[in-house]
């Protein structure tokens, strides 16, 4: 899907065509729109093609007149997507962002729909200017890491709630989703780093220009990166120290339940031993009436559950 849209008297709107100082918004394009945008706009299609990967890590490419830039988006999975048992789990991912910069046109790719660009094109943010490329750009990675932190504050509450659900009863879908959020810190963590690298290429100006303006946009751009690295970090160790200490009090739940199962065991097999050594067909057996093994088991199991009882095998 291709839209245009252009800033027209401080608001964005959007265009019926390509033209020059307009944003190109592409989502999941098909085959017939990146040949499209390859043939109508002169768009690399490496360029095109690389946006369109999964798997495709955060980095800068310059090609003749034109910039590429991989950036990391958080993303929420739907419940609908989660087709795979193995990341039924995993409440939130990254997927690549790739921005095409020419002298006329400012290219976005990506594979699915982002809330992000759906704000921008709606005009929900104010000073967005498409023929400021630079600024433009800026304006994107500054949403990016505000939303990184939207999604860690997500994932804080989440794990907070899974908590307090854990602390009554310990079940299984819990922890589960507690190991799914675990591993979206881990997509999150990684794809941070990653475009902490990407910024700190864009912030030399190599790529693309800079100007006077721009630096202090650059600047909150770079603390808010650093913001949701140190959120990530913080809340990974924390999660991290809520699953092992969950770990720990499952596996000691364990050893509690098989401790009083061993306890009752060994007071179970106490009346078939005597009972076992009466059922014996030998003469000669101490006072062979029926009372008197059933009194000598009651006696030896009262007496191995004082002991029991003594070492607390039955807590």
């Amino acid at each position: 899907m291709l839209k245009f849209y252009k800033t027209i008297d401080g608001h964005i709107q959007r265009l019926d065509r390509e033209e020059p100082g307009c944003w190109v918004m592409a989502v999941h394009p098909t085959e017939q729109e990146l040949q499209y945008m390859q043939m109508s706009m002169n768009l690399d299609r490496d360029f095109l093609s690389a946006s369109l990967d999964e798997e495709e890590l955060s980095r800068t490419e310059k090609e003749e007149d034109q910039t590429f830039i991989v950036v990391d988006v958080p993303y929420q999975v739907e419940k609908d997507e989660e087709n795979d048992e193995e990341n039924s789990a995993v409440a939130f991912t990254t997927i690549p962002l790739g921005i095409i910069i020419t002298d006329q046109y400012f290219v976005t790719i990506s594979s699915k729909q982002s809330e992000l660009l759906d704000n921008l094109a709606a005009g929900m943010v104010r000073g967005a200017q498409t023929k400021m490329h630079t600024r433009f750009l800026l304006t994107i990675l500054l949403r990016i890491a505000q939303r990184f932190l939207l999604h860690l504050k997500m994932i804080d509450r989440i794990a907070t709630s899974m908590e307090s659900q854990m602390h009554s009863s310990m079940k299984n879908e819990a922890l589960i989703q507690l190991m799914g959020l675990q591993k979206s810190l881990v997509y999150i963590s990684t794809s941070l780093r990653a475009n902490e690298a990407t910024l700190k290429r864009i912030s030399r100006g190599n790529l693309v220009t800079l100007y006077e303006d721009d630096e202090d946009l650059m600047q909150d751009v770079l603390i808010e990166i650093h913001q949701a690295m140190e959120m990530s970090e913080i809340y990974t160790n924390i999660l991290t120290s809520t699953m092992d200490a969950y770990a720990s009090i499952i596996s000691n739940n364990l050893n509690i339940v098989m401790k009083v199962m061993t306890s009752v065991t060994i007071l179970m097999t106490i009346p078939n031993m005597v009972f076992g050594y009466y059922g014996m067909n030998v003469e000669g057996l101490q006072i062979p009436v029926w009372w008197f093994p059933v009194l000598v088991s009651l006696v030896l199991v009262l007496a191995a559950a004082a002991i029991l009882a003594k070492f607390k095998m039955f807590k």
